[in-house]
């Protein structure tokens, strides 16, 4: 008995490839692990900088009465905490995601 053209179309579609990520596979895998921890580690020192630079920013802004730098500097102190928040989380944000990609069948 033939199989159905959409029955073929399903199992091309369902097929697994068999590929999963592995460390070590390619040369220079440290070297990239650690140009990317330098490049996170460098927009850490960056947030705090702008941070620093934010609360000096609302504090002039509130003491002067300048209500416009005053939010400005609220806004950037936000975004600041934001940004360190994101690149502190990024390692964990990858490996949930990849982990929760990896149980889809």
């Amino acid at each position: 008995m033939p199989i159905p053209l959409a029955d073929r179309a399903a199992v091309l579609l369902a097929y697994d490839p068999g590929i999963s990520p592995k460390g070590g596979g390619l040369p220079g895998l440290s070297v990239l692990k650690n140009v990317v921890n330098s490049i996170n580690m460098f927009g850490i020192i960056a947030v705090v900088g702008a941070l620093a630079v934010s609360l000096g920013v609302w504090a002039w802004g509130h003491h002067t009465g300048g209500h416009q730098a005053e939010a400005n500097g609220k806004k950037g102190a936000v975004v600041a905490a934001g940004a360190a928040l994101g690149l502190g989380a990024a390692n964990g944000i990858v490996a949930f995601f990849s982990s929760l990609g990896s149980q889809v069948h």
